[in-house]
């Protein structure tokens, strides 16, 4: 028997239908995966089950005792008190009791025993707990908070997301649910903990529903597909991969079902456009099935369309774009950062990895030279033009609408030297024109998202810098989007927490494993798996990936002729990018072009010698820091 049953249920906020007359049984032990667009009705639907909102029509069947929780994509704000309160919160007032003799017991361990009124008062609260079978609760919270690797004493405000997230799946799990819903679970979560939500959640023994993007997820957990599409519910019994195939063929028999449809409804409008003969009585059975192919027609919806991103390209950055020479960065008290050096070369994909508040978002600042490095330099190439998708999203103002948002007051936006009214552009992105004069506090994670690619995406761009830009976004959005950024031609910096989307962009990648340190690897994320020493370690542990063995050279000691070369070569290369900067300047001045012409094809020239001595320099500058990091110590 179904745990829960929905039954030709509708739901919808004042336009069309969200839900459109669905039906859904959930049984024991299943793991749904909920997928659709953002704003498909997901969470509208999970409410639905959650018993938080009733349908307009429909009925919903719970079973007898049917217990139920849901965590919510996004913390609640003002949730304070230490982490065994907010766990055992989840059990009513059976969880203030726990919560009050756990208090009790501790204070009385700090006093070591010697306090009788707080004896007194433990033993009252144990009574209590006797009267009301509380301990085996007890047992069960104290069960959750270790299996969850969770500080019971530690204050809720002072954690990390990640284990504020943590303990918030503990509260809800706390009661014992029959069905635990998840909504977005892995946002703003790190790698580490991710893996151990999987784990989670793989061992779990109830049944779960769980709304995500996190496409990894999605194919370890998942043994049911339920995907919202157009207000009806398309039930899918297998995995990911399985689905994609599924999916692909579906659609494709429907748009050929639509198509023939299609085909025979403009052959009958052509026969009742004939006149006389089609208003005969022996053919107004014919008529009468035209009429209903006209009401079919109406009622049809379409397949939305998708995102329609196209990023603005800026003019070509110098070879080198960002050198990192033994940069240190500390906070009193904190090395983030350890003896960091790199080149990034125009082109690259460089993806950043590490657990939360490690640093990836300070080393994003200390490469663009927004920050100063506490040790060490950062140089940073010519003619770069950035972007930066900060993953707070504060480029958006929440007061202002979101037209003024990504026009500042103009009427059009110019995407590729091509001018475009800020409404049609803002369609393209999937706001209605109704969205678009709307203020952006009254949109939600996703379309803020969404949002703040459409403004950035106005503005010319060679090096495009996202700080977990995959929060909130669907499956269908992410992947348009990683389609643009295999297209671009500039430079990326990509912090993600999102493996798929890390495996599918990135060429390369810089780890945080701990005490300030950051190796690079060549690829994604499976790719920094496989050169690890160690398997994935349990959250709030550090990462100890084992760098990609590579051709270095021999470890012989440099020669002084080497070193005093390795010197020389970061100002020569600054006097040649100084040069480059200078001819192109002058390239881009049309005035330059009234001079003889021997003059331009001399400057053209000197350009082509000045990128090729470039390139040949900074690969000798890349070779002489290997020798010197590889080259063993003196006396050695």
């Amino acid at each position: 028997m179904a745990l829960l049953s929905v039954k030709d249920a509708c739901i919808s906020y004042g336009g069309a239908l969200l839900l459109d007359h669905i039906h859904l049984n959930i049984e024991r032990n299943e793991r749904v995966c909920l997928l659709g667009r953002n704003g498909s009705g997901k969470t509208t639907l999970m409410k639905l089950i959650n018993g938080e909102i009733t349908p307009d029509s429909g009925a919903v069947s719970r079973g007898q005792g049917l217990a139920t929780a849901r965590l919510d994509q996004e913390i609640p704000a003002g949730i304070t008190g230490p982490v065994f309160d907010i766990v055992t919160s989840g059990l009513a007032a059976q969880g203030r009791l726990l919560a009050d003799y756990h208090h009790a017991g501790a204070l009385l361990a700090d006093r070591h025993g010697d306090d009788p009124r707080l004896m007194a008062r433990l033993a009252r609260l144990g009574q209590q707990l006797d009267a009301e079978n509380g301990w085996g609760i007890h047992r069960q919270a104290d069960l959750i908070i270790t299996r969850m690797q969770l500080p019971a004493e530690a204050e809720f405000a002072t954690l990390s997301t990640g284990l504020k997230r943590r303990t918030m799946l503990a509260r809800a799990l706390v009661a014992g649910p029959d069905i635990l819903m998840l909504d977005e679970p892995t946002n703003h979560l790190d790698i580490d903990a991710i893996t151990w939500l999987e784990d989670f959640l793989a061992a779990y023994g109830g049944t779960s529903v769980i709304v995500t993007h996190d496409r990894r997820l999605v194919q370890k957990l998942a043994s049911r597909i339920i995907e919202i599409d157009r207000g009806r519910l398309l039930d899918w019994p297998c995995d990911y991969a399985t689905f994609l195939a599924r999916k692909e063929e579906s659609l494709a028999m429907e748009e050929k079902q639509n198509q023939l449809f299609d085909k025979k409804l403009s052959i009958e409008e052509a026969w009742l456009r004939q006149g006389v003969k089609a208003r005969r009585t022996r053919d107004q059975g014919r008529v009468n099935s035209l009429l209903k192919m006209r009401a079919r027609r109406r009622q049809r919806q379409e397949q939305p369309g998708g995102v329609k991103m196209l990023l603005s390209a800026g003019q070509r950055s110098g070879d080198l774009v960002i050198a990192a020479e033994q940069v240190g960065y500390h906070f009193p008290g904190q090395q983030l950062i350890r003896d960091f050096s790199t080149a990034i070369m125009r082109r690259d994909r460089v993806g950043i990895i590490g657990p939360n508040g490690c640093g990836k978002t300070t080393l994003l600042r200390l490469l663009l030279g927004e920050r100063v490095p506490s040790q060490g330099r950062i140089r940073l190439g010519t003619n770069l033009e950035v972007v930066y998708f900060d993953q707070t999203r504060d480029q958006l103002d929440a007061e202002r609408t979101v037209f003024d948002n990504v026009a500042d007051g103009n009427e059009t936006v110019t995407i590729n030297g091509a001018a475009q009214h800020v409404i049609g552009y803002l369609r393209k992105f999937l706001f209605t024109p109704e969205q678009a004069r709307a203020k952006v506090k009254s949109l939600s994670g996703g379309e803020r998202c969404r949002l703040l690619l459409a403004r950035l995406f106005t503005r010319t761009v060679n090096v495009l810098v996202l700080d977990e830009p995959t929060n909130d976004l669907d499956i269908e959005t992410l992947e348009l989007l990683e389609e643009l950024l295999f297209e671009f031609k500039g430079t990326l910096l990509l912090v993600s927490h999102d493996r798929a989307f890390l495996n599918n962009v990135v060429t390369s990648t810089l780890v945080f494993s701990g005490q300030g340190k950051i190796e690079e690897f060549v690829g994604g994320y499976d790719d920094w798996l496989r050169q690890r020493e160690i398997p994935i370690p349990q959250a709030g542990k550090k990462l100890s990936p084992k760098p990609l063995p590579r051709p270095r050279p021999a470890t012989v000691k440099m020669s002084f002729k080497e070193e005093r070369e390795l010197e020389a070569l970061p100002p020569r290369l600054e006097r040649l990018e100084a040069e480059k900067d200078r001819l192109c300047r002058s390239l881009a001045d049309p005035g330059f072009y009234r001079d003889t012409g021997g003059e331009v094809a001399a400057a053209r020239a000197r350009l082509k010698e000045l990128e090729e001595e470039l390139g040949a320099a900074y690969q000798r500058w890349v070779y002489l820091e290997e020798r010197k990091t590889t080259a063993p110590a003196a006396g050695k």
